[in-house]
């Protein structure tokens, strides 16, 4: 009997043992593994064949924290990405008039012969030119402020349809002048969005002239606006050349400009959207695309409906 004990006794410990064992060299096996990940900067997962309850618990919880890893990462080298383009951008979009103010500069003090007539006329375009300087800038500060929430918007009830209406109405001009059909559908019944009504006179402003910019291919602009129970929603298209859809997925990116405004006709420095889109979110809003070349391209931005 006491010989049966002490071989049951071992039994137990030599199994205990090999358990311990197994357990240490699946533990040693998912930190090489882990380490070499982290090394590589890999998309790999923990992959191992076990039996083990709290091993498998471990290698879930592991891999949830390798998929956050990941999607920081990702994050942060399509960050590095973004910052490396603004900066390119905004030194080009900066060189491209001081160089230009540079020239006119240089031709008053270098050529005594000029007339004041002359000299006048190139004054004006060095004026032009350092107000679009100054106003670049003031995009770029704008832009920073909002990204770093350090601009306090109040917001307030706001008449909708009167924001609207009044803003379609600033570009009749322009839009008459370049022979835009404008098909405006706003209801009668006053519609009312918690905002601020300086800032959505600056988004209506940004999308208004985007699609007069971007859509006059197409010479129809629209502007609709329509409602839920719970939301307000604001449709600003056109039926211009549009854009595809790598366009579609990174227009609300800083600095991010379509492959031909550079030249001059859609010349833009590619903040609008993007500040656009930060003061919709700042509303507590949304903004979504949708563009189909020459048929519809349409900017919809939505905000929380106030029903009193």
């Amino acid at each position: 009997m006491f010989i049966l004990l002490i071989v049951s006794l071992t039994a137990i410990i030599i199994y205990q043992y090999l358990i311990h064992r197994n357990q240490q060299r699946v533990l040693t096996s998912i930190s090489e593994k882990l380490q070499q990940i982290m090394k590589r900067s890999t998309d790999e997962k923990l992959l191992l064949q076990t039996d083990d309850k709290r091993v498998k618990t471990l290698l879930v919880e592991l891999n949830k924290l390798l998929d956050h890893n990941q999607t920081i990462r990702a994050a942060h080298n399509q960050t590095e990405d973004s910052m490396r383009r603004m900066l390119s951008n905004i030194s080009h979009d900066l060189k491209t008039p001081l160089t230009v103010v540079m020239g006119y500069i240089e031709m008053i003090t270098s050529d005594p012969n000029l007339s004041k007539e002359e000299t006048d006329v190139l004054l004006k375009k060095v004026h032009y030119k350092t107000v679009e300087v100054l106003n670049l800038m003031n995009k770029f500060f704008n832009l920073a402020r909002l990204e770093s929430g350090d601009i306090d918007i109040p917001l307030t009830r706001v008449n909708i349809n009167e924001i609207c209406r009044k803003n379609i109405l600033t570009y009749y001009d322009v839009l008459a002048a370049k022979g835009f059909t404008v098909k405006v559908d706003i209801p009668e019944e006053p519609l009312y969005v918690l905002g601020n009504e300086v800032e959505l006179e600056r988004i209506l402003n940004n999308l208004l002239s985007n699609s007069i910019r971007y859509g006059s291919d197409g010479l129809v602009i629209g502007l609709t606006v329509r409602s839920s129970s719970d939301m307000i929603y604001v449709d600003v298209w056109d039926k211009g050349k549009g854009m595809n859809e790598r366009d579609q997925n990174r227009i609300f990116e800083r600095m991010y400009t379509l492959e031909d405004s550079r030249n001059k006709l859609y010349q833009g420095s590619g903040l609008g959207l993007t500040i656009t889109k930060r003061l919709i979110e700042q509303l507590g809003g949304e903004i979504t695309l949708q563009s189909k070349p020459f048929e519809r391209t349409i900017f919809t931005f939505s905000l929380k409906r106030l029903n009193f």
